[in-house]
């Protein structure tokens, strides 16, 4: 606003003496059209217009002035938003590592069934092996470059928890069973052909008789990390920026 006011008063001041100069140089030329300019009368007019000229010079400097402290002000407020922009940027970027954020993106999705009924283990059939099933494809996933994966909606971060629970598993403190859908964000054929590996993760889940399928997406949904993560016995190690 204050900006706008400047301009508006600076236009106004040009308009002005650019008034004020062609009246002076139409009222000279009337008068020499007239006859023989009068010695006092030409000092008068040479007095005015060189008083015109030095106002002029006086308001495109101040004008000049003006316009480079705006662009003073302009250069301020755009370090001003680069250092908040990046500031910004480093806060989502390390939100995004931290898994305190939805992402979307293109990726995978996996679905893993149970076996038929009929087909399942014997007494010793137990969720855990589903449990040590999930964490080798969350290895997969990650050695193929995977941004962001989730487990049945829950976010998988560096402080998730899978951990069996009776007869079923908990992902970051929820309980969860079959089917257990695993996204990933990343590139789309890398991630597939990962899992599709011959011999791979999903070679042995269907060795098993798990009913697994896997499909590329151009768009899937990934929520954020919901639990707070407290540092009680670590703290930031400060550098000695003089080393």
């Amino acid at each position: 606003m204050k900006k706008a006011k400047e301009y508006i008063a600076l236009t106004l001041v040009s308009i002005f003496l650019g008034v004020i100069l062609s009246i002076q140089f139409k009222t000279i030329n009337k008068t020499v059209g007239e006859g023989v300019l009068p010695t006092q009368r030409a000092q008068q007019l040479a007095v005015e217009l060189k008083k015109a000229q030095n106002e002029r010079e006086s308001q495109t400097k101040r004008i000049e002035e003006l316009e480079a402290k705006i662009k003073q002000y302009e250069m301020s407020e755009v370090d001003k938003n680069v250092y908040a922009e990046n500031l910004y940027n480093d806060t989502m970027k390390y939100r995004t590592l931290a898994g305190y954020l939805d992402l979307e993106g293109p990726g995978i999705v996996m679905e893993i069934n149970d076996p038929p009924v009929d087909l399942e283990f014997g007494e010793g059939y137990s969720i855990i092996d589903e449990l040590e099933l999930v964490l080798q494809v969350i290895s997969v996933l990650n050695a193929a470059d995977a941004e962001a994966i989730s487990i049945n909606d829950q976010r998988y971060t560096a402080f998730t928890e899978i951990e069996k629970a009776g007869n079923h598993i908990e992902i970051n403190g929820v309980s969860t069973s079959v089917p257990i859908v695993i996204k990933a964000i990343g590139k789309p054929e890398t991630l597939e052909s990962a899992l599709n590996l011959k011999g791979g993760i999903v070679t042995h889940l269907r060795s098993y008789d798990y009913l697994v399928q896997v499909n590329q997406e151009s768009n899937i949904t990934i929520p954020k990390y919901r639990k707070i993560k407290e540092f009680i016995y670590s703290s930031p190690v400060e550098e000695n920026i003089n080393q």
